[in-house]
């Protein structure tokens, strides 16, 4: 499977299944989504964390089970639905003791108490490494979904934070790379303690003002890739969200910044467009929540995303985080 790589596989596996019919969210969004009453949809997610590829050295059960929520909580932000209840899967390696199977309990009510919503049930089973899958649901409005496929030309493009923290973090983490102080404290932090900018994502969608959403799990340059390809557009990155942390980082080790805010992942800030003349409703939406809405570029004709620095284009290439593949492709 190696070969293949995970978007390859979920291809392959998506040709042996039969659409059903009016599908209101496609496959490939954030979220999935089921008819109700009344104009509305139950919108569903699944993820999974997994010890091996997704608990770096340093982060505890309580944070791993914690941030198995975050995953999915990030997906219901982009698409401005409010999650309600969880449902929950384990895999256990049979040494795990009672204290681990504790801390694991806490780390999930905690995460899905920080967003509002309860864990109301699950399985449990014994497995080779840690296994916790989520599946999480809420209730959404037909026409409220934000879904990727909405951007158009002359729109403004605008995440919710600065990039490139948790890829210096997992590199301080897995290659022992140099940070001090207060820019190590920063950097790790936001590996072990990720957080889904789900207040942002429900006021945005209050607004009328985001005409496509998607958030930034797999990196800030795949994730403007998959909305340029689900809404046939372009764009042009003329302000990159670079944290200082990062460009700090990056001098001391000897790496370019703007690679590790682009190539990424596990960032989960929100990638959005914006209707030009509803910008300031936006900034001013997030802000009242607490957050902050940083102008990135504009969406553009054609399907290129391209990065401009002292005047100068460059190709943004396709590629982020993907699993079976190891890292980054």
């Amino acid at each position: 499977m190696e070969t293949l790589g995970e978007r390859k596989i979920i291809e392959l596996i998506l040709e042996e299944l039969e659409l059903m019919p009016n599908m209101l969210v496609p496959f490939g969004d954030d979220v999935s989504a089921y008819p109700l009453n009344k104009g509305e949809l139950a919108i569903l997610k699944t993820d999974m964390l997994v010890g091996k590829t997704d608990v770096p050295p340093g982060m505890s059960l309580w944070q791993a089970a914690r941030k198995a929520v975050v995953m999915n909580v990030s997906d219901f932000a982009a698409k401005g639905v409010k999650p309600l209840a969880i449902l929950v899967s384990l895999g256990l390696p049979r040494s795990f003791t009672s204290k681990d199977i504790k801390e694991i309990g806490k780390g999930l009510n905690a995460g899905a108490r920080e967003y509002g919503a309860y864990v109301i049930g699950g399985d449990t089973n014994e497995a080779s490494d840690l296994v916790i899958s989520l599946s999480v649901f809420g209730i959404a409005k037909k026409n409220k979904v934000k879904l990727r496929s909405g951007a158009r030309v002359g729109d403004l493009v605008a995440v919710t934070g600065f990039f490139g923290k948790t890829t210096a973090g997992l590199k301080i983490l897995l290659e022992n790379l140099k940070a001090n102080g207060e820019i190590r404290k920063v950097l790790v932090g936001s590996v072990l303690m990720p957080r889904a900018r789900l207040k942002e994502g429900l006021a945005l969608n209050e607004t009328d003002a985001v005409t496509a959403s998607i958030d930034s799990s797999d990196g800030l340059a795949w994730s403007l890739h998959e909305i340029a390809k689900a809404s046939n557009v372009g764009f042009l990155i003329n302000q990159l969200p670079v944290a200082e942390e990062v460009k700090k980082f990056a001098e001391v080790n000897g790496l370019d910044p703007l690679e590790l805010a682009l190539y990424g992942g596990e960032e989960y800030e929100l990638v959005v467009t914006i209707k030009p003349e509803l910008w300031s409703k936006a900034e001013t939406a997030v802000a009242k929540v607490g957050g902050r809405l940083l102008l990135i570029g504009k969406v553009i004709a054609g399907k290129s995303v391209f990065l401009e620095v002292d005047g100068k284009r460059y190709i943004v290439k396709p590629k982020g985080w993907e699993h079976f593949r190891g890292g980054n492709v």
